[in-house]
């Protein structure tokens, strides 16, 4: 009878020491966590998931006080928030939506769990993806899009909602509201610089974020003052960092200034008390910019490489690499003295780049990757641009930042951006640290997204897919 009791008393602890459990889908132990906001390194933690969040993060010592269906020794491992690329595309028409589709795995297997499609010609399409990744029926990364974006009458790009009013504007952006779309895109092919600054006024007043391509017409000054979220490509800070910006900007509006001119002149008076008084100004309105190093620096040093036998074609549909043609064929024609130009043009825009950084302006992680930008390429992409940004004047932390923290805030993702209880399970695993070589984020060992685990296998295994979908489309 006293065994039978003494059974009975043992069981019964051993399912209230069960009960006390909390329970997860996922036990991340012995990790060493990169706090990408102070440049911290955590080691020996446990990192909790259930529902595709954060439920808890704590010393590994903790690990007791939790069950989990699977758990993942992260022993020698760096854990940090997972990758935003902050500017890409997709689009080049409806005869190769599948080839954009397959970008998707692609962002997943390079560590890419958030994407931002900053306008296209294919958005239906993007619209549906993001609602079934959301929903869990498509595997692929947070899809955040503006949808098409605004221009003005007979735009060279495809897929624009052109205006030429302010009426034409208000329904431009009553249609995007039913798009839900994240936020608003304009550029500046054929839109006037007026009604430019008042599509952004516009779009302000209706609580999106806008981004933008700026006109040459109008000064820095002029576009903070409207309103502009965030400045896309690096190559305006330059411009507005001329000792004579609005002497040069009235040059434009009269049509007096244009080409290699305007871009000779914009280097010449260029000067660094006046960009950062500029840049500082940016800042107090809040203004981001994307600088998307990775096109410029492929194009302007084209010469050195081509890119044609680069191995990550294989992973690009054919219909995509296609479009790169317009771009290739004009850089291709540039003699000795164009390639030089852009050597010096491209060297000097990069200057700006610590000097935002100083200045405060956010800096945001893009590569401007999908259709059209020759060889700037969806997943390892990103980490070429992260590599790009410490090469040009940002430390490891900055350019990790620029990624991961100020781009969930730029949209005021407020689940994002840390690994801290409560935040989205997005996660990157990296067998290096990225904070001492940048290039340690392409040491990828596994990814979490939405709070599934992909480990090293499964993610070989994506690319491997992707590359056969395009053997079978040849």
């Amino acid at each position: 009878m006293k065994k039978i009791t003494f059974l009975l008393l043992a069981l019964f602890f051993i399912q209230a020491s069960f009960a006390q459990k909390k329970a997860a889908d996922l036990l991340i132990k012995s990790a060493t966590i990169i706090d990408v906001n102070t440049g911290k390194i955590i080691p020996k933690q446990m990192i909790a998931i259930k529902n595709g969040l954060i439920i808890a993060v704590l010393p590994e010592s903790q690990l007791k006080k939790y069950t989990a269906v699977k758990t993942l020794d992260a022993r020698g491992k760096y854990v940090m928030p997972g990758l935003w690329d902050m500017h890409m595309h997709f689009g080049g028409g409806t005869e190769i939506i599948e080839e954009n589709k397959n970008l998707l795995p692609l962002y997943l297997a390079y560590g890419i769990t958030t994407i931002r499609d900053a306008a296209a010609d294919i958005s239906p399409s993007v619209l549906q993806w993001r609602a079934e990744i959301a929903a869990g029926k498509l595997q692929g990364p947070t899809i955040f899009t503006s949808g098409p974006k605004l221009e003005g009458y007979k735009s060279v790009w495809k897929g624009d909602i052109e205006v030429g009013n302010t009426g034409e504007i208000k329904q431009a952006l009553d249609s995007l509201q039913k798009m839900k779309v994240d936020f608003v895109k304009i550029t500046d092919n054929t839109l006037s610089p007026e009604l430019f600054l008042e599509s952004i006024r516009m779009a302000r007043q209706r609580g999106y974020q806008v981004s933008a391509h700026i006109p040459n017409a109008l000064t820095m000054e002029q576009i903070a003052a409207a309103g502009l979220s965030s400045v896309e490509h690096l190559g305006y800070a330059l411009k507005a960092g001329s000792k004579i910006e609005r002497e040069i900007s009235a040059e434009v509006a009269a049509g007096t200034l244009k080409g290699k001119a305007f871009n000779q002149k914009v280097m010449d008076t260029f000067e660094e008390t006046a960009a950062m008084a500029t840049y500082r100004n940016m800042a107090e309105h809040g203004m981001y910019i994307t600088p998307t190093l990775s096109l410029n620096y492929i194009l302007t040093y084209f010469e050195k490489d081509n890119h044609k036998h680069d191995t990550y074609l294989q992973y690009i549909g054919k219909g995509l690499q296609k479009t790169y043609e317009g771009r290739v064929k004009r850089v291709e024609q540039d003699d000795a003295e164009a390639i030089e130009f852009r050597h010096q043009l491209f060297e000097k825009t990069v200057k700006t780049l610590p000097l935002l950084q100083k200045a405060g302006v956010k800096i945001m992680a893009g590569t401007d990757a999908g259709y059209l930008n020759s060889y700037a390429y969806p997943g390892i992409g990103l980490h070429k641009e992260l590599e790009l940004l410490v090469k040009y004047g940002l430390t490891p932390l900055q350019a990790l930042q620029a990624s991961v923290v100020n781009s969930p805030a730029f949209l005021n993702k407020k689940v994002y951006g840390s690994l801290s209880t409560g935040k989205r399970a997005d996660l990157l695993l990296l067998n290096e640290n990225p904070l001492k070589n940048i290039s340690a984020t392409q040491k990828i060992y596994a990814v979490i997204t939405k709070g599934e685990l992909l480990d090293r296998h499964t993610l070989d295994q994506m690319l491997e897919n992707v590359k056969k979908k395009n053997d079978l489309s040849l």
